[in-house]
This record gives C-alpha cells, structure tokens and sequence, in this order.
C-alpha cells in the first residue's frame, strides 16, 4: 500500500508540474516589463482582454530602454509556449526564448519564432521573403515550406506553439506541425556557422532564460499566452 501511495504521489507531482502558468492575465502587463529596462516601452497597452502594441503611442513620450518586452517572473528550460496573435497589414515581429538581458537585443543569443505578414509584406516592400523569414521559421535556422495555406490575413487571429526540449524543437502554426529540429545538433551548428548567426557568438548558447515578445515597428495583438514546464 506504501509503494502505491508513493507512485500515486510522484504521478500527481508530475501532472502538476505540467500545468499552464498564464504569462498574460488579460487586464495588467504584470510580470513585463521592457528589454533592459524596468518599465514597460510606450506603444504597449492592454485592451479588451488583449495586449496590444500600437505603433502611434510609441512616439508619445522619451524612453530609454530595449522597446521588445520580456516576461521576467520567471525564466524557462524545456517548455510547451501557446498564444495567438493578429498581426498589421505587411507587419513583422517575433517570439523569442532562452532571453538573456545585456545585449543589444534579444535577437543576438535568443532564438525567435517568426511572425510575419507573409501575404502582403513583400508587395508593401516591394520585395519577396525568404523561406528563413517566413512565420513559423526558426528565424535564420530551420523554415517551413507551404505554410501560406496557413498563415491567417493581416489583423485575423493566428495560434502559435512551441515545444522545446534538448531532443527536439517543435513549431506548430494553427494547429500543424510546421517545423521539427534538434537543438545543438551537428546540423544546428553548421547552420550557425553558416548563416546570419555566424557573427553572433553567443546566438542560442543559453539552456534558460525569459520569453520576449518583439517590436518591430508594426501593430500587434496578442492573446490567451500560456506555458507549461516540460
């Protein structure tokens, strides 16, 4: 009877370590605050159950800081992310994971889940994207091919998640499997040596570290953002 209370406990421990920490609580900006900063950067509101990044109130006011936002009550290893999010016509922005502050930005050591207006930023500039910065991608290291049968138009609402642990990183986009790769693997360094991150020494060197959600100078909605430990 002992052996069985003991197992019992340990399978109950386990499921709750499994539960979802809300990152956003639908009314406040608890627990964020700017990249290098204290406060939370001029542009970000929430509104309607939803927290919003408007480009015009940006410019309402002098601040000095990183203008991404980071989640800072806590710093994640292995992890399930979800959130959704809608996106202004020929936007850009990203989710970013294993944050460190002290760089520049969080780009130069986090890796970032991309989040883009694939169906309309290339003819607003008046170029095409890469494959590498399409949403979904592991920006600059690993792309997902036919995703624009996916990808919601501009200011629809799209759901993202991802799954990392040391054996594998998944990226789902509403609802599929879009993205699979080995962290740290033979083929992950080669990429990093090979592409935008060969310049970037510590680019994804970090095991932990805080979730960001990117400025990119584009209006942005995002909702229901959850975590769990893995």
């Amino acid at each position: 009877m002992r052996k069985l209370i003991i197992i019992f406990f340990v399978v109950v421990s386990c499921e709750q370590n499994k539960e979802w920490i809300y990152l956003f609580d639908g009314e406040t900006t608890d627990g964020w605050r700017g990249y290098n900063s204290e406060i939370m950067p001029p542009g970000w509101i929430v509104e309607d159950g939803v927290l919003t990044f408007e480009t015009e109130r940006r410019l309402e006011k002098e601040y000095k800081g990183g203008r991404d936002i980071i989640y800072v009550k806590e710093e994640f290893e292995n992890f399930e992310l979800y959130l959704e999010w809608k996106i202004s016509e020929g936007g850009n922005s990203g989710i970013l994971y294993h944050v460190k502050e002290g760089y520049d930005g969080p780009f130069e050591a986090s890796p970032e889940y991309q989040l883009i207006d694939d169906l309309m930023w290339g003819e607003i500039n008046n170029s095409s994207l890469e494959n590498w910065q399409k949403t979904g991608a592991d920006y600059a290291m690993y792309h997902a091919e036919n995703t624009d049968n996916l990808i919601k138009s501009a200011g629809e609402w799209n759901s993202s998640k991802i799954i990392f642990t040391p054996s594998k990183v998944e990226h789902w986009l509403n609802g599929q499997l879009i993205i699979s790769f080995v962290p740290w693997s033979e083929d992950w360094y080669d990429r990093k040596k090979s592409g935008k991150w060969k310049d970037y020494p510590d680019y994804g060197i970090y095991k932990k570290g805080f979730i960001a959600l990117q400025d990119h100078d584009s209006s942005l909605s995002f909702r229901n953002i959850k975590i769990k430990r893995l």
